[in-house]
């Protein structure tokens, strides 16, 4: 007789969950005091919480060893800070104090009243005090503190305003272009004729790390509560805001938990309520819940133990754990529900185990390969994500078959005494259908089996059968050709990168300040920082010169370059003051002899390593323009390095990098999508190798394949459309599409092929028949347990629910409609497994020598294992 599949890890596998699931009901105390005991123990580590919390942008959000990481070690190296303070120079975005001074209703701002404001304004900031005033604390230039240009132009007097003739973006060889936003020039000039916006920086002194930490929590104090103005509108920011705003996020989760407990509760109880009062699993459900919960309290508490960073992205977790924990539970009672109500409770408990044991360690495997692949991401809030969740979800299936399923055991001896749900007090045993409310334990006296569920009967009955019709199918296949088209179209609009103003919650004033600073300051971009790091150049010899000169030329004549404002080269400064001083600087001795007097008369002693007689380094400048968007800085930082690249390979080699503190961030875009694809082919090679092993058929084996793959692309398309971005947070969400596409796709399949039908069509309604309802269940409690994240003020939570709402629909959506009806095209097998099952099946469900409580069970157990094994709860 043909047989259709291998089971030889399978049938093993059952077996020993079936000798586990005969001890836990033998001794249910034990293993429910265990788990108690050891969460108890493990949740000690929250003790750790605190000190684990790992929440640094940088640190978390870029790559690990980005190359802008390496490039900012190399200028720090050569480049240490100076006591001549130079925004251009920072390596770092520095720290400071920032305002954005907007006129009402867009009207201009370059007014005498408006000024009037600012500058009232700009003496409340510098009076601020707070132990140390401003002037104590300021970066200096010269001894003075660093000023901002629009108010020097002006003289500190409004009325000037009016009489100045300010060009733009270059004024008497300033550049404006952070300081003024939203320019108009009058008509073949390059004089402001209006603005929208001025923008004003407070720079402290780097060093002065506690005294600033105060005076710029003082600052935030006064423009929180800061009058508004008549004439403009005002928006802030400082260097600390970002990282404040960010850590206060996870405050807004918080109180979310107990909503999410109290709808898994419901409606794991509203799921699995019966009228029948013996029958009824209200109680195991809430346990189900508990089970959950303390699977999240005992793993969190030994990864805090072991000292793992506890990152902000962290906080999603719970909510993802307990939906899942919540679908384990479903698996387990939808298999209790299929045993004998009249055999012992501890057979029927190892016969759950039998069936659901392999069902969960395949939805546990998948799951938990899922999250440990997604280690190999070089982002920390990834890593530390994917660390908690795998290991919760490790502890959520122990937690499952030790802690649940010792519950299950006390429902069962419940069942067994025909007692009331509620209070435990023996009832009157039901007869016929089991209606009455003074009776119960009703079962159906032809299976030996408690009646089937209303929504069980429902596809079986109906959602099976209406399926399977021919122009059903054809109206799925048109709306699965439509989804993959919108999907396909959302894939080629998805933005990459993360937006930093995204880590603030709404409302926040960083967004303000951001939506302000995209609005009017994205004229100009970066002002990039070329590093010459060849200790070995010689910039005395005109051919080396000469290669230089070219190299800037080709960053010149980049797109993203501005045209008219030359690169800001010490270089080509010293070369016109040698000719004007009449030494020969295409002489080493001369050029080096005249160097360090230029260098401190001219303002560029920071721009060049120059010790003992040797240039170890120099740097170089070149503006950028139209930086606006995602795709803009990934181009542009694209671009930079890729001339950088070229000018090494020069006749004569220039070797050299690009910087700025801004390319920390941007070096995400350079990892982000070659990583989610790299995450997902591992991941999803790693399904394949676990459904093979643990339902291995080939045809399902190719379900799985096609599920991840169609569930993916809906999604990434999908999360486009629904205004998400490919960044660090929604990546996670990428690998978690895997293991529950593996969920949905691998158990309808593989019930599909076994099923001992006729027809493809009677194979498809068999394979709903039995799953639609836990399918339904999983994603319904799923959801359920991310679904108040639509309500956080933040965008990572919110993002994480999004793409959990996209995955588990469209994977139930497969799961319970595209897969069925196509595997009726392909067929099967063709041939039914075995003959005998049904007689195997006939025999077991006697129970002919049926071991009575607490007897032995090991013959039993040979019978039940050479029966084949029933996919029901697969």
């Amino acid at each position: 007789m043909a047989k259709c599949k291998t089971d030889c890890i399978e049938r093993p596998l059952s077996l020993a969950f079936q000798k586990l699931g005969s001890v836990v009901g033998r001794y249910p105390y034990v293993f429910l005091l265990l788990p108690l005991c050891a969460a108890a123990a493990l949740g000690a580590g929250f003790i750790f919480l605190q000190e684990r919390e790992a929440n640094d942008i940088e640190e978390q959000f870029t790559p690990v060893n980005g190359p802008a990481k390496l490039e900012r070690a190399i200028v720090e190296k050569n480049f240490p800070p100076s006591e001549e303070f130079s925004q251009l120079r920072l390596t770092s975005d520095g720290t400071y104090a920032s305002l954005i001074i907007t006129g009402l209703h867009g009207e201009n701002v370059l007014t005498e009243a408006a000024f009037n404001d600012i500058l009232e304004l700009d003496r409340q900031v510098k009076n601020i005090s707070t132990g140390n005033t401003f002037e104590n604390l300021c970066a200096k230039t010269k001894g003075n503190c660093m000023s901002n240009l629009i108010l020097d132009i002006i003289n500190y007097n409004a009325t000037e305003i009016i009489s100045s003739a300010i060009t733009y973006p270059m004024n008497n060889g300033t550049f404006l272009g952070p300081s003024i936003g939203g320019v108009e020039l009058k008509p073949d000039s390059s004089e402001i004729s209006s603005a929208k916006a001025v923008r004003l920086f407070y720079f402290l002194d780097q060093e002065k790390t506690m005294e600033n930490s105060e005076w710029l929590d003082g600052f935030l104090k006064l423009l929180s509560s800061y009058t508004k103005q008549k004439t403009v509108h005002v928006s802030y920011f400082t260097s600390i805001s970002r990282q404040h705003e960010f850590e206060n996020n996870s405050d807004s989760v918080i109180p979310l938990f107990s909503v999410t407990y109290f709808l898994a509760i419901t409606i794991s109880i509203l799921s699995c309520l019966r009228l029948d009062c013996v029958r009824t699993k209200v109680w195991v459900a809430a346990f189900g819940v508990v089970s959950a919960g303390l699977a999240v309290l005992a793993s969190f508490g030994l990864l805090l133990f072991c000292g793992m960073p506890f990152a902000m992205t962290v906080a999603t977790a719970p909510f993802l754990i307990l939906g899942v924990g919540v679908d384990d539970m479903f698996i387990m009672i939808s298999c209790w529900q299929k045993t004998e109500v009249d055999k012992a409770f501890e057979l029927r408990l190892a016969e759950t185990y039998k069936e659901a044991g392999v069902s969960i360690t395949i939805t546990t495997l998948t799951d938990v390969l899922a999250f440990y692949i997604g280690l190999l991401t070089p982002f920390r809030s990834v890593q530390s994500f994917c660390m908690y969740t795998s290991t919760a979800l490790l502890f959520c299936y122990i937690f499952n078959i030790t802690f649940f399923g010792a519950c299950l055991a006390f429902n069962g001896r419940r069942e067994r005494s025909n007692r009331h749900w509620l209070t435990c007090m023996r009832v009157p045993e039901a007869s016929g259908d089991g209606k009455g409310c003074c009776v119960g334990g009703a079962f159906d006296e032809n299976t030996r089996k408690e009646f089937e569920m209303p929504v069980d009967s429902f596809f079986k009955n109906y959602y099976g059968p209406f399926l399977t019709r021919v122009w059903v199918k054809v109206l799925v296949c048109l709306i699965y050709a439509g989804y993959l088209a919108v999907s396909i179209y959302g894939c080629f609009q998805i933005q990459e990168g993360l937006d930093l103003k995204h880590l603030a919650a709404d409302g926040s004033y960083v967004g303000d300040y951001y939506d302000n600073e995209d609005e009017f300051f994205s004229d100009f971009g970066p002002n990039v920082m070329l590093v010459i790091k060849d200790e070995h150049f010689q910039y005395w010899n005109p051919t080396a010169r000469k290669s230089l000169d070219s190299c800037l030329e080709h960053f010149q004549n980049l797109t993203m370059a501005d045209p008219d404002i030359p690169p800001i080269s010490w270089l080509h400064v010293y070369v016109q003051f040698g000719l004007n001083a009449g030494f020969d600087v295409d002489n080493e001795a001369q050029f080096k002899s005249h160097l360090t007097a230029f260098l401190n008369y001219s303002g560029f002693s920071q721009d060049v390593n120059f010790t003992n007689n040797h240039i170890h380094a120099s740097r170089m400048f070149v503006q950028t323009v139209d930086i606006r968007t995602a795709i803009d800085e990934k181009n542009m930082l694209n671009a930079f390095r890729e001339i950088a690249g070229e000018c090494g390979k020069l006749q004569t080699p220039v070797d050299l990098i690009v910087y700025h503190p801004a390319f920390i961030y941007f070096d995400q875009y350079a990892v982000i999508i070659t990583n989610t694809v790299q995450n997902i082919v591992v991941a999803t090679c790693a399904m394949l190798v676990i459904s093979l092993l643990l339902i291995p058929n080939p045809l399902c084996s190719l379900w799985v394949t096609f599920a991840i793959a169609s569930v993916i692309v809906g999604v990434a398309g999908f999360m486009a459309l629904w205004d998400v971005s490919l960044d660090s947070v929604s990546m996670i969400n990428l690998v978690i599409c895997i293991g529950f596409s593996v969920d949905f796709s691998a158990h309808i399949s593989y019930a599909f092929v076994s099923s001992e039908e006729s027809s493809v069509n009677d194979k498809a309604t068999d394979a709903i028949t039995k799953l639609g309802y836990p399918i339904v269940q999983g994603a319904v409690s799923t959801i359920a347990g991310v679904v108040v994240l639509a309500a956080a003020k933040s965008y990572i939570f919110r993002t994480f629910f999004k793409i959990m709402f996209l995955v588990i629909l469209f994977g139930a959506v497969h799961g319970i409609t595209f897969i069925p009806v196509f595997l009726t095209f392909l067929g099967t097998c063709g041939q039914t497994c075995s003959n005998s099952r049904d007689e195997n099946e006939e025999n077991l469900r006697r129970g002919t020598n049926e071991p009575q409580a607490g007897t032995d069970m090991s013959n039993s157990y040979t019978r039940q294992v050479e029966a084949h094994i029933d996919p029901d709860c697969y």
